[in-house]
């Protein structure tokens, strides 16, 4: 289908999905959040789609944040409608089954972050800006700020981000592991496009299992993580890439996985 504030394209096995809302610094409503939903749930039944690469579009931005002439207005049941469908649409992210990688370039705000730590590996312009401001508007964190990243980044940092609102630089997202790298920013399409080449080129199923063992199985008892790493590791030894990738190990040459 045709969106009306995404770009979506196919390169080999990356689908890149940009948010096209540049003059408003791509800023989260509810339209967009309908859009995010529908593009994700199409990557997810498209077995020719690997790995997704999520951006904004413009220099100054990732997402800066939600849409706050529509915040404004909201009423409270409106602001808790709101708050479920941007939280259940980065759940479907986060659940995907594939991998997801955040292009981040500049502003990662409320959320922008929300949505960036959604995603499984989070890619940094020097020259990005993270935060959950939502404080200095009288509200709290909606999209799942509050929970995300006191997982990424523990207690103590979550309590500062959230409480004080204050922004923090792409060096200090690196050290509380709210990014994965930080880059050059004339470097950092080169490093999303290697990095997602590189996922798109591994065995989907392993990829799977690794996702969900590590992201269902991350929020469960330790016994209950080991059993979804257990299963995931039998359905991988059901599979022809399975046969393929130790066939390539032994035989000492690059393996080639068709998602079989």
């Amino acid at each position: 289908m045709a969106f009306r504030n995404l770009l979506s394209a196919d390169h080999g096995g990356v689908r890149r999905i940009i948010i096209n809302r540049p003059d408003k610094l791509n800023a989260l409503n509810r339209e967009i959040i309908g859009e995010l939903h529908i593009a994700f749930d199409q990557a997810r039944h498209d077995d020719s789609v690997r790995v997704v690469v999520l951006a904004g579009s413009g220099e100054k931005a990732f997402v800066a944040g939600a849409d706050i002439t529509e915040l404004a207005a909201a009423t409270p049941q409106q602001a808790q409608q709101f708050s479920r469908a941007g939280q259940q649409m980065m759940l479907n992210i986060e659940r995907l089954g594939k991998p997801v990688i955040a292009r981040i370039q500049g502003f990662a705000l409320g959320g922008g972050m929300e949505l960036a730590m959604c995603c499984h590996l989070r890619i940094a312009s020097e020259k990005a800006k993270f935060g959950q401001p939502e404080i200095n508007l009288g509200v709290t964190p909606g999209f799942g700020g509050t929970q995300r990243l006191l997982r990424l980044a523990g207690r103590g940092a979550a309590l500062e981000l959230c409480l004080t609102g204050t922004p923090i630089d792409a060096a200090r997202a690196l050290a509380l592991g709210v990014v994965t790298r930080v880059v050059a920013a004339e470097k950092l399409d080169e490093e999303v496009d290697a990095l997602a080449a590189q996922l798109a080129n591994s065995a989907p199923h392993a990829l799977a299992g690794i996702l969900n063992a590590i992201v269902l199985g991350g929020e469960s008892n330790i016994d209950v993580g080991l059993d979804y790493e257990t299963q995931a590791f039998a359905l991988c030894c059901a599979t022809a890439d399975m046969r393929e990738g130790t066939s390539a190990f032994l035989e000492r040459r690059k393996p080639s996985f068709n998602g079989n």
